[in-house]
């Protein structure tokens, strides 16, 4: 087990001082209406845009745009967090975990602070291709999550791959940055193209520990084979959407009934409570049930 970063420790205490502190000087409502009229302004002056880069429409362009966009989803957290976990490569799964709270608590952060809407829809077309996405399209514009998202977790992954291999290599460096800021400006695009984000909002999104155990078999290994890794992802996946929608059905069930036992009648501390059962039983199922699983059939 690794020690906790300085910088892990700092950014938790840094943000729990910003809540702190814009609670009692009522900092978010002064910032507010300091950048709200100028990112609305932006967003419907960056509208034409919009508009241009969608007249090449294409069935192909909407289906290649729309998977992009489920980078760093819901299903991306599912499906790409455990991998790493499973594979050995424990320090960046929970360095990539920690990330992405980050970015998302930033992002977030911005959105609710800003305020500032998506790209009218109409004259812009919006495409929404999954239940996330049109979840999404409800919420505030700046910045892109996802822009925001790739850039972090694409960024850190290509340094850990080169510090991993210990490449000295310019050219794997040269092709690797690259291709990271090619993934990075396609995502970027498709969030315009989709109509789910103004130019301004991607802008502002490229400025802006759970017990495991570390000698865990690294994948195409001696230690852990590619078949041995094909029969962890057949069992693993299956079990944590499994543990998820159990303990999210579970949680539906449960709650309402405590809450009305304890006289709690606002229905967001319901939901809260259900997201946390959730996605604590999803994280307990990824560290540890699985892993024990598979000790336990050889893998």
């Amino acid at each position: 087990m690794e020690s906790i970063k300085e910088w892990q420790l700092i950014s938790l205490c840094g943000i729990a001082l910003w809540v702190v502190i814009s609670s009692i000087f009522n900092i978010t409502q002064k910032l507010r209406s300091f950048t709200q009229p100028w990112v609305i302004k932006r967003v419907i002056s960056d509208t034409p845009i919009i508009i241009k880069i969608q007249k090449y429409q294409h069935r192909h362009l909407d289906a290649l745009f729309s998977a992009l966009s489920c980078v760093v989803s819901v299903p991306f957290y599912t499906a790409f967090l455990p991998l790493l976990f499973w594979t050995g490569h424990c320090k960046l799964a929970r360095q990539m975990t920690l990330l992405m709270a980050f970015c998302d608590y930033i992002g977030n952060t911005i959105k609710d602070v800003v305020s500032a809407p998506r790209p009218k829809c109409p004259p812009v077309r919006r495409v929404t291709a999954t239940k996330d996405e049109e979840e999404n399209a409800m919420e505030y514009g700046l910045p892109s999550s996802h822009t925001l998202n790739t850039v972090c977790l694409s960024g850190y992954l290509l340094h850990y791959i080169l510090v991993y291999t210990e490449s000295d290599d310019v050219f794997v460096k040269v092709v690797g940055f690259t291709m990271a800021c090619l993934f990075v400006g396609l995502v970027g695009l498709g969030r315009i193209y989709l109509g789910m984000h103004s130019p301004i909002d991607i802008i502002g999104g490229l400025t802006f520990h759970q017990f495991h155990h570390e000698n865990v078999a690294r994948v195409f290994s001696p230690h852990l084979s590619f078949f041995a890794f094909v029969g962890r992802l057949l069992l693993g996946i299956p079990t944590i959407l499994l543990v998820k929608f159990c303990s999210k059905a579970l949680a539906k069930w449960v709650l309402p009934i405590l809450a009305n036992t304890f006289g709690i009648s606002t229905s967001f501390d319901v939901d809260t409570g259900i997201r946390l059962i959730q996605y604590t039983g999803l994280a307990w199922s990824v560290v540890d049930l699985v892993p024990f699983m598979f000790s336990q059939l050889g893998l």
